[in-house]
């Protein structure tokens, strides 16, 4: 009896828990249809201002969602906004026909930071299968320690335990470093990339907006980036993070 507090309150929690992120998910999902309708019936302006909260406050995108703020930015003038939204759908889906259109809008006929390898592509959609990849590694945890328990009698030597301690390690793998890098578009014009994070230092290149850069680290008013794969500092004022 002393165990059913416990196992009530961690029930209710977990119910509680699920809940909220339906609710939230729920939320989201009606303020973007909303958006998207006013973007139909051509209330950019309106569309736009739901969407920008979606993606700043709520972190919430699609790539749909993410095209559509860059025409509307498009149509607004705002070509660095738009080639910010782009840069993000870039992220989601690098397609050579975005880098064009970025070009086209910062007026540049190249731009840095775009190119990915084969194990950048292989990465990305590894990383996009995160949660995926942890539920199931997190649920045949789960079976492998029921097992441990109704076996216990007979699951006394260490081999048993080995895969339960590999599961552990891939859902800590997933939930902990399976990420993609962070990474930022150069909006400030122009920007010096400097070899120090010194406003002394040698300037390794002058660029204008559109740049795509991996953020290593940030320290005061610095982002350590890498440029022509060295490593390199710009000032963070003029890096938008994606």
């Amino acid at each position: 009896m002393q165990n059913i507090q416990p196992i009530f309150l961690t029930k209710f929690i977990i119910i509680l828990f699920t809940f909220l992120q339906s609710f939230n998910c729920q939320a989201n999902k009606f303020s973007l249809e909303n958006a998207d309708s006013l973007f139909a019936s051509n209330n950019y302006q309106e569309a736009l201002l739901i969407y920008e909260q979606l993606l700043l406050e709520e972190e919430a995108y699609t790539p749909a969602m993410l095209l559509k703020m860059a025409f509307v930015a498009e149509g607004m003038g705002d070509f660095s906004k738009a080639s910010f939204y782009l840069a993000k759908f870039y992220d989601l889906n690098p397609n050579p026909r975005v880098i064009t259109k970025i070009k086209s809008l910062t007026e540049q006929s190249e731009l840095y930071g775009y190119e990915l390898s084969d194990w950048d592509r292989f990465f990305g959609f590894v990383t996009d299968l995160r949660v995926e990849l942890t539920s199931t590694f997190a649920f045949l945890l789960l079976v492998s320690l029921i097992l441990l328990v109704v076996f216990k009698e007979k699951a006394i030597k260490p081999k048993y335990y080995i895969p339960s301690f590999g599961l552990i390690f891939l859902v800590f793998l997933c939930n902990n470093f399976l990420y993609q890098p962070k990474t930022g578009i150069i909006t400030g014009s122009p920007t010096l990339v400097m070899e120090k994070p010194t406003a002394a230092s040698k300037i390794i290149s002058k660029v204008d907006p559109g740049h795509r850069v991996v953020i290593k680290s940030t320290k005061d008013i610095w982002h350590e980036v890498e440029w022509n794969n060295k490593r390199a500092y710009v000032k963070k004022d003029h890096i938008t993070r994606l």
